[in-house]
């Protein structure tokens, strides 16, 4: 089992930069695929960065090209930097950690941070 605890969300004007954090409570380099998802309101919850334990990455279409994802095995953390934010960002910003291995798959979620860009 694995805890994730997201921080550095925040209200941010658009064209405006932020930096979002995902702490796992064990080692990160054992995980098979990071990622950070996102729900707004009344929309479902979508998939907006994905980094593999190989260090593969996939973004949305939406966010290509403006966020980043990477992590640090030190500090067994996940980043998310979103530069270039519009107000369509604005949503609640959510860690996953998932492990697989053949048909067994297993997620965890932090409790998500809120990430909100005024126009």
């Amino acid at each position: 089992q694995v805890q994730l605890v997201e921080s550095g969300g925040g209200l941010v004007q658009a064209g405006g930069s932020l930096r979002l954090s995902c702490a796992a409570s064990k080692t990160i380099f054992s995980i098979n695929v990071m990622g950070w998802y996102r729900q707004a309101p009344g929309k479902q919850r979508e998939l907006v960065a994905l980094l593999t334990s190989g260090g593969s990455t996939n973004y949305a279409d939406s966010v290509k090209g403006r966020f980043t994802i990477s992590r640090d095995n030190a500090e067994n953390t996940v980043y998310l930097q979103m530069n270039s934010l519009k107000p369509e960002d604005t949503a609640v910003y959510y860690c996953n950690a998932r492990y697989y291995s053949g048909d067994y798959i297993r997620d965890y979620w932090g409790q998500g941070t809120q990430v909100t860009v005024s126009s």
